[in-house]
């Protein structure tokens, strides 16, 4: 038994009696089990339940055991004062608030179907992919759905949280924010530090006032990576060794990343930072840098798209790292990898972008442009297509992806909307 499955009970309204009763031999009527509270303070607020014939309108506190009300320190906690009921699975001692007031008890061991418990000690101690993979294919998919997609809602809103945060980091710097959560996406999860680094070190304006320079941009940015330090046999290299010191002393540039916080291994070539960098350049040189209001001034993901489908300078075509030849290929930003960017810093900048114009959350633009996508290709969602039918967009994969990360993985199956029905039904498995 676990504090989670008592507030599950307490917030849906699972508990059953004729009447409840509280353990002193109140009537108990649940009029409203108030607003979960996600922060400190009592469980439920705002809650009204009539005991005998008196309405009461407050908070209200949940525990497995009465007792944990002392260990958790309540009673000392004049913010427990208005509780006006402590629900808990077992009672096994009188609790008091700070004022020494008498706390009213519900002890729920007895109200409630234990099928319930049944059920969810059953997904706890399940040992597949996810705790109801076999029985999600029972559930409604248009419930499934539904809360599919409201999970995008709260992906959408945690990214753009993040992006704010890193605007307050940059001093409101848009342009700066905008290019530093561009560039940790295109560098990929091995290497997304070390690209927010090199970002840090070079200064937005620098890059834009030469941004119909190549050669200097490639410069700039290889030299404060710190791959310009060491011996190279190739002429290009040589040639932006050369450059990259004029502009150092030109711009009093900071100190180079160590070349060492750069990672190569079990990586596919066409990840390697330096090939990534070589990217960065061509972007930055081939739309005027890179600016937040003229990428995403269009809806259209195929419009966006076009602003990321460069190819870098002719030296890429045969090296996917700096003095290192390969056979010739394309250096071009894959359609996988343009997804990734257009989902994980686009979307949540035109969020961002429309909330601040209309005063209020408005993410209809983020979530279009999600749908015009194709579903992501990963281990994660690989595992979800099994279970659920064909997924048609990245609005669809960003929700389960929420899901799995929010709710799967940490076992929120009372949390979960999907869990929720799994339990309230008759159904029951084997591992």
């Amino acid at each position: 038994m676990n504090e989670d499955f008592v507030v599950f009970l307490w917030k849906h309204r699972k508990l059953r009696g004729n009447p409840l009763r509280t353990v002193c031999g109140k009537d108990v009527e649940i009029i409203s089990p108030g607003q979960e509270n996600h922060n400190s303070g009592p469980d439920f607020l705002s809650a009204m339940v009539r005991i005998d014939h008196t309405l009461w309108a407050g908070n209200v506190e949940i525990h497995v055991r009465s007792s944990q009300w002392f260990a958790h320190n309540h009673h000392k906690d004049k913010a427990y004062d208005n509780i006006i009921l402590h629900v808990v699975y077992e009672f096994d001692r009188e609790i008091t608030s700070s004022s020494r007031n008498i706390i009213q008890h519900l002890e729920v061991k007895h109200y409630f179907d234990h099928a319930l418990l049944e059920n969810y000690t059953q997904l706890e101690r399940s040992k597949t992919w996810i705790a109801c993979a076999k029985l999600i294919g029972q559930i409604d998919p248009y419930l499934i759905k539904h809360w599919i997609w409201r999970l995008l809602v709260s992906r959408i809103e945690r990214k753009t949280e993040e992006m704010n945060h890193y605007l307050n980091y940059f001093n409101a710097d848009r342009e700066k924010t905008f290019l530093f959560m561009l560039c940790r996406v295109l560098a990929g999860k091995a290497n997304e530090t070390a690209f927010g680094l090199l970002v840090q070190r070079l200064d937005r304006l620098i890059l834009e006032k030469n941004h119909n320079q190549l050669f200097i941009l490639e410069a700039l940015l290889f030299g404060q990576a710190g791959l310009l330090e060491e011996s190279f046999m190739e002429d290009y290299p040589k040639s932006l060794q050369v450059e990259y010191q004029y502009q150092r002393k030109k711009h009093d540039l900071p100190p180079p990343l160590r070349k060492q916080i750069w990672k190569y291994s079990r990586m596919r070539p066409g990840n390697f930072p330096d090939l990534r960098i070589a990217q960065l350049a061509m972007l930055i040189c081939n739309n005027g840098g890179i600016r937040f209001r003229q990428i995403i001034q269009s809806h259209r993901a195929e419009e966006i798209g076009c602003f990321f489908r460069i190819q870098p300078s002719a030296y890429w075509s045969s090296h996917y790292r700096l003095d290192h030849p390969v056979s010739p290929k394309s250096g071009t930003i894959g359609e996988e990898t343009i997804n990734r960017l257009l989902i994980n810093t686009i979307a949540p900048a035109i969020a961002i972008d429309r909330t601040e114009k209309n005063g209020t959350h408005a993410f209809e633009g983020a979530i279009s442009l999600l749908e015009q996508l194709p579903p992501e290709n990963n281990k994660i969602i690989r595992q979800w297509q099994r279970l659920l039918s064909q997924l048609e967009s990245a609005a669809e994969t960003q929700g389960l992806l929420e899901l799995y990360k929010y709710y799967c993985t940490p076992k929120k199956c009372l949390k979960c909307m999907i869990g929720n029905k799994i339990l309230s039904s008759n159904s029951s498995f084997r591992n």
